[in-house]
């Protein structure tokens, strides 16, 4: 006589519309009191009754029962939509680029719940050969985040991809800084360029270019109060950013600098040269007060600043214009200050940094081809027999 199941092990039965045999099993109530059941399917009664001990062991672990057909681009796909609430567009579309390009390809097609350890690894190691450690890094925690989603959702048992490291990966270009000779060869390119109070206020200054972007006439003091008790300089407010919502990276990059003379000269020249511009086009300028705006007065993208500054690197001799972006002007800002003698203390607060560490291991580069301190002491401390 067939040994009838206990209550709560489930059951197991032919299902002649699917031809499967399906394994379903009691896991809780509804409110109303209807059943809450999880359900699997085999093309053997040995298929089915090992997916219905799975789920009967992930309930007695506690574990929510994962879809079995959930993959992991369904997965990437949720996280798209609801994983990202109120970033910056910019992070959005990154992160939707980077999911869409390297992980739907790769691993779209795997179920989730099948997913191991193993083969993120293996996927890492193929994205390694392609991109930079940095990109794989944003890569894995992109991964993670989508199984973490999931995971609260009880669609999968657990999160392999935290059991993954980032392998080795080909270098990225490393960011440098121009030397004190580079940075005057620019300077001089750029003074009869649209770029050279942009040029100018970033090199000296130390701005970042998505706060050049949004710098406004409102933020800018080209006069100063002389007579003020304590007498205010000319100034900039670097207060925003093209970031979601205006605000800058970091509570720290709100910050308010003074303006080098070469800095002044540059932006009123900018601004007599906007005068006209506003006066030739008409009613087409867009009048949002942007201090580097387009030809009609609207915002500069992060690929209109890079041509335009890549225009005047190659007219700058001894220097490549492939080789340099605008962000390396901050580097340069920072290194051209350390080399002169300024604390990195002084150089992190202009900045905007949180910590010296950052300036310090990432923007500051040694332009000095040889250290002297060093020896300059010990020469004082132990000179030579004479």
């Amino acid at each position: 006589m067939t040994k009838r199941r206990s209550r709560g092990d489930g059951g197991l039965h032919w299902d002649t519309k699917r031809q499967r045999w399906i394994a379903e099993a009691t896991i809780g109530w509804k409110p109303d009191g209807k059943r809450i059941t999880k359900k699997g399917s085999g093309k053997t009664k040995t298929e089915a009754k090992n997916k219905l001990k799975e789920v009967l062991r992930d309930l007695d672990d506690g574990l929510g029962v994962g879809q079995h057909g959930y993959t992991v681009a369904s997965a990437t796909a949720a996280w798209l939509k609801t994983g990202l609430p109120n970033r910056d567009e910019e992070t959005v579309k990154n992160c939707t680029s980077l999911a869409n390009t390297h992980i739907v390809p790769e691993l779209g097609k795997r179920r989730l719940r099948e997913l191991t350890a193993d083969e993120v690894d293996d996927w890492l190691a193929d994205r390694s050969k392609l991109v930079a450690r940095s990109t794989l890094i944003k890569l894995l925690s992109i991964l993670r985040r989508i199984i973490r989603r999931a995971q609260a959702r009880d669609l999968v048992k657990r999160n392999v991809a935290l059991l993954c490291e980032v392998p080795a990966a080909k270098d990225g270009r490393p960011s440098k800084s121009l030397t004190l000779e580079q940075a005057s060869r620019l300077l001089d390119a750029a003074t009869a360029t649209r770029m050279h109070a942009y040029i100018v206020v970033s090199l000296l200054t130390g701005a970042r270019t998505e706060e050049m972007r949004a710098l406004t006439w409102d933020h800018v003091d080209l006069k100063g109060s002389p007579y003020a008790d304590p007498p205010r300089p000319p100034s900039i407010e670097v207060w925003r950013s093209v970031r979601e919502r205006g605000d800058t990276k970091t509570r720290k990059s709100r910050r308010t600098l003074r303006l080098p003379e070469r800095c002044v000269d540059a932006l009123t020249e900018h601004l007599q040269q906007q005068e006209i511009a506003m006066a030739t086009v008409g009613d087409r300028w867009r009048h949002h007060n942007l201090v580097f705006c387009t030809s009609i007065g609207t915002e500069l993208d992060a690929a209109n600043v890079r041509r335009a500054f890549r225009r005047v690197v190659a007219l700058t001799p001894g220097l490549n214009a492939a080789d340099w972006t605008p962000r390396e002007l901050r580097h340069s800002f920072v290194s051209l200050l350390s080399a002169s003698g300024v604390q990195i203390e002084q150089i992190s607060q202009l900045v905007g940094h949180k910590s010296t560490q950052v300036t310090e291991t990432v923007y500051r580069h040694e332009l000095r081809p040889v250290l002297t301190e060093g020896a300059e002491a010990m020469d004082e401390i132990l000179p030579r027999n004479r």
